[in-house]
């Protein structure tokens, strides 16, 4: 009962993206009705050819019916130019549609959905999915609508011509239905089994082009055959269990057709030989039957497009129905942050498959507006986590954080978001240019101005000295660039950006010292007047900050400034003599 009441939910959900298009929907229904009763026509035209016009020797009226089914067939063409085209123009613009939906959804999610799902079977979800939801929007109802049509005139014309003969043909049509219901559920479990499949081996491809480096230099191009042979295995098994399950449907269906058809000749060879019907009713009663086979043989055809289709707008509602990142109906949007930041007991802990890993209980911390705050410590004690918590890429469990008062929780995202500039150990550059990659920070921002943040960022020369400058492609993820230098196209954006509070998560933990030398001054001046929270592990780079927190597992272990730390003589100093013992 509850998956009835899904797939009508599915279907009533499905047909709102018609409303849109229902001009040409309407318009390709229309061609589909009329095509429908046009091959009604062609069987009673060839019965009174046989039984009238030939018999007479009415030579007028032969040719003039024989025109009258010329003419049928090319404005039957030109319908079916209207259909083909107008029809999937529908299914594209459906699919246009819902891939905006699910693209703008998928940017509102929160990041835990991201943590939790590959990035392949997402892609997976945006192209296979999608495309198959298209056809059925184009297909599906067409192909329904005409057949139904033909079908009810089939029977109808075929029970004007002799009502028992009809009746004795069509009790095949039952046994057909009850088929098709039987094997409905076994197509639906092998169809989405076939979906999840084909979007793992969508990720394990999308992982192994975009670690193809990583494979090279460890030797692992075998490791990565074997992974994707294996998906690839499983994939061959999934699609074995569907087309199994489709062999057994269709074989059945072709067989009702088969027998539809021998019942026809046997029974209608037996009233033609007792004169209950004359040689032009059981030509045209033939013709009926061939004209109701096809419609037939269409909707077990669509049957497994309709599974297909459905199948894809299920895993499509999956996406969509998870709740994205919400706003207070009041959120304040203040217009730019003064940046003293407050860890009030706050308790945060991250899900995975309904188990919680706690990585931060009642932390409670202060960074003044106008502060450079540094934060150092042992791997796992949640530095990185803090650095997510300020602009609200995850809710907090407990506590409260606030912004110049404000909590975070009672701010618009965006508003905050606008106040706050991030700069990553892990740099993700667009494929695009480098203009467009720092523009990131301001899409508004004039090419003068992109040219001052990137003078400001020491990368103005090194651009002005490509052949395409600003232009250059940067390439997928900046390949193209090394690593100091999309780290600098990152810092350029902050500067772009010009925010007042200013994060930097390792920023330069995987340069080399020298390259790092050259950022570290960058980084200083970026910090400069601003709210900065600077997470390192090299604390030859946070010496100059004005507070010290070391941060582990069990929450805050000491803080202060680096003269304070080192005189003190605890896990800081221990820290800072063993990163320097052999200099």
């Amino acid at each position: 009962m509850n998956m009835e009441k899904r797939k009508k939910g599915y279907i009533r959900r499905i047909a709102n993206y018609y409303k849109p298009h229902k001009k040409l929907f309407i318009i390709d229904m229309a061609c589909a009705f009329v095509i429908s009763v046009f091959n009604l026509a062609y069987p009673y035209l060839t019965k009174e050819i046989i039984n009238v016009f030939v018999p007479d020797k009415l030579l007028y009226y032969m040719l003039a019916g024989a025109g009258a089914l010329l003419g049928l067939y090319i404005i039957k063409a030109l319908l079916n130019y209207v259909l083909q085209y107008w029809g999937h123009l529908v299914g594209v613009r459906i699919q246009a549609d819902l891939r905006s939906e699910l693209f703008n959804h998928l940017q509102k999610l929160p990041f835990s959905y991201f943590d939790d799902n590959k990035t392949g079977v997402i892609m997976s979800r945006m192209t296979n999915d999608l495309f198959e939801i298209s056809e059925l929007a184009h297909h599906g109802p067409e192909d329904l609508f005409l057949s139904l049509v033909t079908i009810t005139g089939a029977f109808i014309m075929l029970a004007f011509i002799n009502l028992w003969l009809t009746l004795i043909t069509f009790v095949c049509v039952p046994l057909v239905v009850v088929t098709a219901a039987f094997m409905r559920r076994r197509m639906i479990k092998t169809f989405a089994r076939v979906r999840v499949v084909q979007g793992e081996i969508n990720a394990d491809i999308e992982s192994a082009v975009s670690g193809i480096r990583v494979s090279r230099a460890y030797g692992a191009q075998e490791h990565e055959r074997e992974k994707f042979e294996r998906g690839n295995a499983e994939f061959v098994k999934a699609k074995s269990r569907q087309y199994k399950v489709m062999g057994e449907f269709f074989s059945s269906m072709n067989f009702f057709m088969d027998f539809l058809y021998f019942t026809v000749i046997l029974s209608g060879g037996l009233f033609f030989y007792y004169d209950f019907i004359d040689v032009g009713e059981f030509a045209a009663f033939v013709l009926y039957i061939i004209t109701l086979i096809t419609p037939i043989r269409t909707l077990t055809t669509i049957y497994e497009q309709i599974q297909e289709g459905m199948t894809g707008f299920k895993r499509f509602c999956e996406i969509t129905d998870i709740p994205a990142e919400t706003e207070k109906p009041d959120a304040i949007v203040p217009d730019t942050l003064k940046g003293e930041i407050v860890f009030e007991n706050v308790s945060f802990a991250y899900k995975n498959d309904g188990e919680e890993n706690c990585v931060i209980k009642n932390f409670s911390m202060k960074i003044p507006a106008g502060r450079t705050v540094a934060l150092v410590g042992p791997s796992g004690g949640g530095k990185t986590t803090i650095c997510h918590l300020i602009p609200r890429f995850y809710e907090i469990d407990g506590g409260k954080i606030t912004i110049d008062g404000y909590d975070l929780r009672d701010l618009d995202r965006a508003a905050l978001r606008r106040n706050i500039g991030v700069v990553q150990q892990d740099v993700f550059l667009f494929n695009g240019t480098i203009r467009e990659n720092i523009a990131y920070g301001n899409f508004g921002a004039s090419d003068e101005e992109i040219e001052a943040a990137a003078k400001k960022a020491n990368i103005h020369d090194y651009v002005a000295s490509l052949p395409d400058g600003y232009g250059t492609q940067v390439g997928e993820r900046g390949v193209k660039l090394s690593g100091g230098q999309k780290q600098r196209v990152s810092i350029a954006r902050a500067f772009l950006k010009n925010p007042p509070i200013l994060i930097l998560d390792e920023a330069t933990s995987a340069l080399d010292n020298a390259t790092e030398m050259q950022i570290q001054s960058a980084l200083h001046e970026l910090s400069a007047g601003r709210t900065a929270l600077v997470v390192a592990h090299r604390l030859s780079t946070i010496k100059n900050a004005d507070e010290i927190i070391v941060v582990t597992a069990d929450g805050i272990e000491e803080r202060g400034t680096h003269e304070e730390l080192i005189a003190k003589g605890g896990a800081y100093r221990e820290l800072y003599e063993y990163q320097f013992k052999n200099t």
